[in-house]
């Protein structure tokens, strides 16, 4: 299964590249294919070494002006022409999608993938690793926007779809 991971590129500390090396680990051994940035830094650099010393395979995928910090024994690195393009790409070599801890990046990448989701545009599995309790501020955000009616839940979504 190649399985495209979300995450940060900066360099952490071990609360955050221990369970990301485990999860890797996890992958590399269960013959999966990391599709990631492309990048040979920090935390993404944790996650491809682990998954590449464990019996994974790794698809790195990323635009121009980061080619400075691609992987360069990945198995297979691509190049897009912009940042939209890259993420267009990231998607369509996936089966499925794993968030770790990141940025703005990452959380753009990952509000794109559940946006589509929402609209059943996309339907492949996504977990997000709330490492240390990194993602419950977005849990938060989340039933906040729905308590004021700015989003609607799942079950409202459903009704909605069927009376159409």
């Amino acid at each position: 299964m190649n399985i495209r991971v979300f995450l940060s590129a900066a360099d952490l500390d071990e609360r955050w590249t221990r369970p990301a090396r485990e999860f890797a680990e996890l992958l590399g051994r269960g013959g999966h294919t990391l599709v990631w940035g492309g990048s040979d830094a920090g935390l993404t650099k944790v996650v491809a070494d682990a998954v590449r010393e464990s019996g994974g395979r790794l698809v790195g995928i990323s635009v121009g002006l980061l080619r400075h910090w691609a992987r360069e024994d990945a198995d297979e690195m691509v190049f897009a022409a912009d940042l939209t393009g890259r993420k267009a790409l990231l998607l369509a070599r996936s089966d499925a999608v794993v968030v770790l801890p990141g940025g703005l990046g990452t959380l753009d990448e990952v509000s794109e993938v559940l946006e589509l989701r929402k609209h059943g545009l996309d339907g492949r599995p996504v977990v997000l690793l709330n490492m240390g309790g990194f993602y419950d501020g977005g849990r938060a955000l989340r039933g906040a926007a729905q308590s004021r009616r700015l989003s609607r839940t799942r079950r409202e979504r459903c009704r909605a779809r069927r009376r159409r």
